[in-house]
């Protein structure tokens, strides 16, 4: 399941990052998204979610949300 279908005020925990862009990896990483870390979906925004990681907010778009393995 990816965070594209996760509920809304539900937390989950990452399972992988599944991406072959080393960049969007990282960038995933630096946010604190990465395999184990908990992570909730806050809202759906059009064209994404915002999504609270650790004591961050942040709005990422599909293709972001669909690469995060819940």
């Amino acid at each position: 399941m990816t965070l594209m279908d996760a509920k809304e005020g539900e937390e989950y925990i990452v399972k992988e990052i599944v991406t072959e862009d080393d960049d969007l990896e990282a960038f995933l990483f630096s946010l604190g998204c990465y395999s184990g870390e908990p992570i909730t979906v806050v809202s759906r925004v059009r064209g994404g979610c915002t999504v609270s990681i650790k004591d961050g907010r942040y709005n990422i778009d599909t293709d972001l949300a669909k690469a995060i393995s819940i």
